[in-house]
């Protein structure tokens, strides 16, 4: 692969040179078919070359392509009120920028200047990002050792366990962040009361509290917000990922007395809420919400997770599914590496999340002839891994 010699190895590659995509679909350059269960790693939210998202983004580029923040713009503006109409309760306020990090980073901002606290608590397996003070937060040790030191007074409590997170909270602590679940450290959903639990404990010690709903946000757990499943509001949400149908964009929703303590120049985005990305954001807003994809999103994850328990019991190697909707796990007893590589001549695209878990992230248009057929791909790559295994005793 040619980009290699410029890209350096930073990404786990997979020999694949994706030439065009529609819907749950993608083709290499040589025809060859796929169905993608990676979906950009969640940013293929309303399907690759959604109608409503390239005629949006054919029209914007029509007009005019960037409008700094320090100028109106009625696609911005149209925008906003989309993304805040279906916010959570409270968050009438947005931030726009440009990634998931970098929604994070504002919302650590935002934190600590309105509470005039230092203390973050993050979760245990969590993940927020690779910039620094995303990577702070992060838990896992390998993505921060060789960049230390990070941003200071940084605390991890259990995932689930709010008598762990109660421990260590204290006068400092500025905010709370979490996953309503967790993505990386392989589709862990938590257990019910443990948000709502978090929720009240930040509110009875004054401490913001922060979801990032980055990955599992806007549709793909089969509700709009994943945080819904537990009936709980954040303080500053996190949004990034499919919400501008592929062009890059990110959002940091959050209270008015939160935003309006970050005085002018304090926190700002070149790039951030351009009409091209506002356009596109309007278009996957409306493709959630009108065109019924968090309905399938919830009944093809049923289907999809019911396919998978009948695997699980057929064969040893896969140890726990999780998940909701459209976001799901499948944890194995060994390294999964071989397995992707053998869905890819299948015609089967998935993530790791770890290195013995699958990570399906399908977009959300996904239908069930197209789940028949990647279970009945993982049926018959896990039936051959097992007969290897068997082989070398």
């Amino acid at each position: 692969m040619s980009e290699d010699q410029f890209m350096g190895n930073l990404y786990q590659r997979f020999p694949v040179t994706v030439e065009r995509g529609k819907g749950a679909h993608v083709w290499d350059i040589d025809g060859k078919e796929y169905i993608d269960c990676m979906g950009g790693y969640g940013v293929a939210l309303v399907g690759h070359q959604n109608e409503r998202v390239v005629k949006a983004i054919k029209e914007q580029v029509d007009k005019i392509i960037t409008v700094h923040s320090s100028l109106y713009n009625k696609t911005r503006e149209e925008f906003l009120k989309t993304l805040v109409e279906l916010a959570p309760k409270h968050l009438t306020q947005v931030h726009l920028n440009n990634s998931g990090a970098e929604a994070i980073e504002a919302a650590i901002k935002f934190a600590r200047k309105f509470t005039g606290k230092k203390g973050m608590v993050a979760m245990k397996g969590s993940y927020h990002g690779k910039s620094f003070g995303a990577l702070s937060i992060t838990f896992n040790p390998k993505y921060k050792k060789a960049f230390e030191p990070l941003v200071e007074k940084v605390s991890f409590a259990s995932y689930g366990d709010i008598e762990s997170l109660r421990s260590v909270v204290d006068q400092d602590t500025a905010f709370v962040i979490l996953e309503p679940i967790q993505g990386e450290s392989g589709i862990i959903v938590p257990p019910d009361g443990f948000l709502q639990e978090v929720r009240q404990l930040c509110d009875e010690k004054g401490i913001l509290l922060i979801f990032d709903e980055i990955q599992a946000g806007l549709g793909r757990t089969g509700r709009l917000w994943a945080c819904e499943h537990w009936n709980t509001a954040p303080d500053i949400l996190c949004l990034a990922k499919g919400i501008a149908g592929g062009v890059p964009m990110g959002a940091t929703l959050v209270r008015q007395d939160i935003l309006s303590a970050i005085s002018k120049g304090e926190h700002s985005s070149t790039f951030g809420g351009n009409p091209l990305s506002c356009a596109a954001g309007i278009a996957s807003l409306r493709a959630l919400t009108e065109d019924g994809l968090i309905e399938n999103s919830e009944k093809m994850g049923k289907i999809f997770r019911e396919g998978l328990e009948k695997l699980k019991e057929k064969h040893s190697i896969i140890r726990e599914i999780r998940g909701k909707g459209l976001m799901i796990g499948v944890e194995m007893k060994f390294e999964i590496r071989d397995i992707l590589m053998n869905l890819i001549k299948e015609g089967v695209l998935m993530l790791y999340s770890g290195r013995n878990i699958l990570r399906i992230l399908p977009p959300l248009v996904i239908s069930e002839n197209d789940i028949t057929k990647v279970l009945q791909s993982l049926d018959s790559v896990l039936t051959k891994e097992e007969e290897k295994r068997n082989a070398q005793g």
